[in-house]
């Protein structure tokens, strides 16, 4: 082992300065390279998850590797406020949910009944300076969001029958996610909220411990929901977010460039995404009907007018003026 020494130690000076270089070089390589864990509870065949595998593509081509995300899908990770836990204290790096008590409780005004006419009102409000200072909410607690893709706009199903009045709604047991307006607006509405995990909803719904949900069509449609609850209304009752966000530490150590290159890709993905809802849901809706389910529309009047109480209620909580300018700036007003 002395020889073999003596004779590596017999390099010249400039060799070893070259090789020094290439070993620094690869080390610093190594140090910057790093991949940010992202989780969520949708199907890894859902809209949301081909957005993420965009979303990681992009990133990794505009940093040259240097940042790469790495994709948990299907609840991998946990549930949604699970998800926003493990995000707060770093455990993974970027999450979406539609649960936020964990982030900033106010964001749940996103989810106020009739709060949107439609999706290009839902679009307009997120884009406009009102929105994007929304969407700032969180930071205090560890948070930066990203950005709101549509979860989308609610509806009535059930397994007993169509939903045409409120007075239909009255003594079933509805699911709910973790949404404290969804499961008050479902009360005003006359129902029974219940609120259980995502990933408990089929069973729940086969075994009767729930009657129906008040699902966004994706998640019904790629969770299977429809098998066991095969009437649907249609009421675009609320619009709600699929909250995209990163933890700020992280967020804070990415150099300049990473978070261009994350801004960007987050833009750019949300742009496809939107392009994609329309044709999305033409396609599960037909193929729903194939297999059985009945679809209805709502005359919402009547409902709209048992939902207003929902806005004293939060306005009680959060304050008259948070929530009034929230409805003027949503509804363009």
């Amino acid at each position: 082992m002395f020889a073999t020494f003596k004779r590596n130690s017999s390099l010249s000076g400039f060799k070893r300065t070259v090789l020094g270089l290439a070993l620094l070089s690869c080390i610093g390589s190594a140090m910057a390279d790093q991949t940010l864990r992202l989780a969520h509870a949708s199907s890894s065949d859902s809209l949301i998850n081909q957005a993420m595998v965009k979303f990681a593509a992009q990133v990794s081509a505009q940093t040259k590797g240097d940042l790469t995300v790495q994709i948990y899908p299907d609840g991998q990770l946990g549930d949604e406020a699970p998800i926003v836990d493990s995000v707060g204290a770093g455990a993974i790096d970027i999450g979406l949910g539609g649960s936020v008590d964990g982030i900033d409780p106010k964001l749940n005004a996103l989810s106020l009944p009739f709060l949107f006419k439609d999706e290009k009102t839902v679009h307009a409000y997120l884009d406009s300076p009102a929105g994007k200072q929304f969407l700032t909410m969180g930071r205090d607690n560890g948070f930066m969001m990203l950005a709101a893709l549509d979860s989308g706009f609610r509806q009535f199903a059930n397994s007993k029958h169509p939903i045409t009045k409120p007075a239909d709604l009255a003594g079933l047991k509805i699911r709910t996610p973790p949404n404290p307006v969804i499961l008050t607006t479902i009360k005003q509405l006359g129902a029974l909220g219940q609120s259980i995990p995502f990933g408990e909803v089929y069973t729940s719904l086969q075994s009767g411990v729930v009657d129906g949900v008040e699902p966004e069509l994706r998640d019904f449609y790629d969770q299977k929901w429809f098998e066991v609850a095969k009437n649907v209304s249609v009421s675009n009752y609320i619009w709600s977010a699929n909250f995209w966000f990163i933890n700020k530490d992280k967020y804070d150590s990415l150099t300049p460039a990473e978070r261009t290159a994350l801004h960007q890709a987050v833009a750019d993905t949300t742009t496809w995404y939107r392009a994609q809802l329309d044709a999305v849901y033409a396609k599960i809706q037909k193929e729903m009907e194939a297999k059985g389910v009945k679809f209805n529309e709502v005359d919402t009047t009547a409902f709209r007018s048992l939902s207003s109480p929902v806005y004293a209620h939060f306005g009680s909580i959060w304050g008259p003026d948070f929530v009034e300018k929230l409805r003027h700036d949503a509804q363009g007003e």
